[in-house]
């Protein structure tokens, strides 16, 4: 079970995203999201919407 908890900076500040698998706390960064099973489909619209944004914003370097 994947549950999506909300995001918040961590002590290096990067953005994480905090989901509840399998009853632990895990932190995700943003470009680690892939690589966990189901915690991307597991983000709301409006998480993925900034996700996508600051993928568009990368792409322009």
């Amino acid at each position: 079970m994947i549950r999506y908890i909300g995001m918040r900076k961590n002590a290096e500040g990067a953005t994480v995203y905090v989901f509840i698998v399998n009853g632990m706390e895990k932190e995700i960064r943003e470009h680690a999201l892939k690589q966990h099973p189901g915690c991307f489909e597991a983000l709301p619209a409006t998480a993925k919407a900034r996700i996508a944004a600051n993928r568009a914003w990368l792409s322009k370097l």
